[in-house]
């Protein structure tokens, strides 16, 4: 059964304040924003994002722990969740049939909505393992690489590859992979996530660690192979770092059921990228989270709502054939 439930009349009715005088027909009464596992930026950011729509429109949603990008994808495509959130990289092996999840199927009944922020690739180990450098990393070396299907997941390990890492490959939740790498039951976490990493984080309090940034080579390298261009990790995003950590990133946008109504989603886009002050205070990978960065999407079509609100109020100009429906 689809999440999406539709307002009826009375609740409109009942609806207070500004909110009130919205044209809510279609409305869901309720909505579920796909994100990913605990312990990672998707779970802490849309979950932030999800509960601050709910509060400002009247609606009951949040935030659902998913396996990330590929299952948002899948969600939101079938109409399972009304809002998600992925990384482009998989937003196009999802539109091109390559979803594991659903082989075959082109998913494009998922919409952009907003660009999110940049997800570094950054690798993470104890200070006591002496690792380093991806050099260091030890042959057949037990390698975190976050939820089966995750962005991380999908393409680290192949980067890894590239760079010529033997490994052994380890799934599960970030703050699951965090606790084996403190307990000794992994050598290194590959991680993929906006930046800081709650998991990272919290290592950083318990433990030593060494956040490992890429030599030059190695960034070039991926770049050359991978739909990621060059990042820098601030030397302020953790304690641990000492100067700004080379490395490579990905862009994340939200999505949405390409089904919703143009005014609902417009109107969830319009409390998002208005107030980017408050979007910091859930988490601070929000700072890119600003409506010029809405160019960054080359892969979605755009929900005609999202389109509205960035071309009258980002002087946007998406063409009419990227626009789902147009």
């Amino acid at each position: 059964m689809k999440i999406v439930q539709f307002v009826t009349a009375t609740a409109v009715a009942l609806a207070c304040g500004a909110a009130a005088a919205q044209d809510r027909t279609g409305w869901p009464e309720s909505f579920t924003v796909g994100t990913a596992s605990q312990g990672g930026t998707y779970f802490a950011y849309g979950s932030g994002w999800a509960n601050l729509v709910a509060e400002e429109l009247g609606l009951s949603g949040g935030g659902e722990v998913t396996g990330g990008p590929m299952q948002n994808m899948a969600l939101v495509h079938t109409g399972d969740a009304a809002f998600g959130m992925t990384t482009m990289g998989p937003a196009a092996e999802s539109l091109g049939g390559n979803n594991p999840i659903a082989p075959g199927l082109a998913m494009d009944n998922a919409c952009a909505m907003f660009p999110m922020y940049q997800t570094p690739f950054s690798v993470t180990a104890l200070s006591s393992s002496g690792i380093t450098t991806i050099a260091d990393i030890p042959d057949g070396a037990k390698i975190g690489f976050g939820p089966a299907g995750s962005t991380s997941d999908t393409y680290f390990p192949r980067m890894m590859e590239t760079l010529g890492v033997n490994f052994e490959r380890r799934n599960g939740g970030w703050t699951d992979l965090g606790g084996q790498l403190q307990d000794g039951l992994l050598d290194v976490i590959a991680f993929a996530a906006g930046v800081p990493v709650p998991a990272v984080s919290q290592l950083e309090v318990q433990t030593d660690v060494n956040i490992i940034e890429f030599t030059e080579e190695e960034q070039a390298a991926v770049m050359d192979a991978f739909p990621v261009s060059q990042f820098n990790i601030a030397s302020d995003t953790y304690t641990t770092l000492e100067a700004d950590a080379r490395s490579v990133s990905m862009w994340n946008f939200s999505i949405a059921n390409c089904d919703l109504p143009a005014s609902f989603v417009e109107a969830v886009v319009d409390i998002v990228m208005s107030d980017n002050e408050r979007m910091m205070t859930i988490h601070k990978a929000a700072r890119s989270t600003v409506p010029e960065n809405w160019d960054k999407n080359t892969v979605l079509m755009w929900h005609p709502g999202a389109a509205k609100w960035f071309r009258d109020n980002a002087g946007a100009e998406i063409p009419d054939d990227m626009v789902f429906g147009g």
